[in-house]
């Protein structure tokens, strides 16, 4: 008989983990070897599986702490063992307690109706957009630290998660930007950039750190001087230097990006203006006291890190 009871994941856990976030395409954006958002997960929050026979696992399911917030980033079951109570299982122990809670629903109706009983509810879509990395408008930027940007990206995701930031960063091709009022991390790998998370004071400052952060990663030559439609002078905050197009660490200069950004952004027009695509969509599911914590129109969360 198999074991389905649902418990923590532990190290010798993380093949048998891996091997679902496989079946499922959730390790095409990470290196197989390197840190990936599953570490995050078993180190800054909460990773737990549901084993099945020896080595293997039925399902598992990952939050990470923002704050008191909890972002539930996965819950996934085999297909043969779905409709079986183990998804409900997982939920029931990863959003156990009274905090904020926030998730990014696919449109599979159980899981929305799980998530609905949890007391989360539908707020807004969540785009996911890939489009060429190059021809935007690139305010200026600067590289800067996770430690630097922490207090924005709190303002913006709704909640401190200084640690889960610096761990990011130090994943291979991993470089954060900041305009003085936004920042915005991208990470390189092979001929793709992964925007996010990235934010800003204002809606404004958010799309000024996501394009200028994306020109420093994949723009070759020297600095453009444009600015993003409709944007601002920089403040006089922002740094005077600026970052180097196609300099981000140990990476190669992309020809494609991938973000993922709330309906409610101002991202959204500009990159569908400049010929991106939507390749998927997503809805962004909160409960009452998260949604007075997250500003959708202000920020860009990663796609499996929040």
């Amino acid at each position: 008989m198999l074991e389905t009871g649902v418990r923590a994941a532990a190290e010798g856990d993380m093949p048998a983990v891996r091997a679902v976030a496989r079946r499922f395409g959730l390790l095409g954006g990470w290196r197989p070897g390197a840190p990936d958002f599953l570490d995050a997960e078993r180190a800054f929050g909460t990773l737990l599986l549901a084993p099945g026979r020896p080595g293997h696992a039925l399902g598992f399911g990952g939050t990470l702490r923002r704050g008191e917030l909890t972002h539930l980033g996965d819950l996934f079951v085999l297909p043969a063992h779905q409709s079986s109570g183990l998804g409900g299982a997982l939920l029931a122990r990863l959003l156990a307690g009274d905090g904020p809670r926030v998730t990014f629903a696919s449109s599979d109706h159980r899981a929305l109706g799980l998530y609905v009983r949890h007391g989360l509810r539908p707020w807004c879509p969540l785009l996911y957009l890939t489009g060429p990395a190059t021809g935007l408008p690139a305010p200026p930027v600067r590289v800067t630290s996770p430690g630097e940007v922490a207090a924005l990206d709190a303002g913006v995701a709704g909640g401190d998660r200084r640690r889960t930031l610096a761990w990011y960063a130090a994943v291979p091709g991993v470089a954060a930007y900041t305009t003085g009022e936004g920042y915005a991390f991208v990470r390189a790998i092979d001929d793709e950039a992964v925007i996010g998370p990235a934010g800003g004071t204002t809606p404004q400052d958010s799309v000024n750190a996501v394009l200028g952060a994306l020109a420093a990663t994949a723009t070759p030559g020297p600095a453009p001087s444009s600015t993003a439609p409709s944007s601002t002078a920089p403040s006089s905050t922002a740094p005077s230097s600026t970052a180097t197009p196609g300099t981000a660490p140990g990476s190669a200069t992309p020809g494609t990006a991938k973000i993922a950004v709330p309906g409610t952004h101002p991202l959204v027009p500009v990159l569908v203006a400049a010929g991106w695509r939507i390749g998927d969509l997503d809805t962004l599911m909160a409960d009452d006291a998260a949604l007075g914590l997250i500003r959708p129109d202000r920020y860009v969360p990663h796609p499996d890190l929040g």
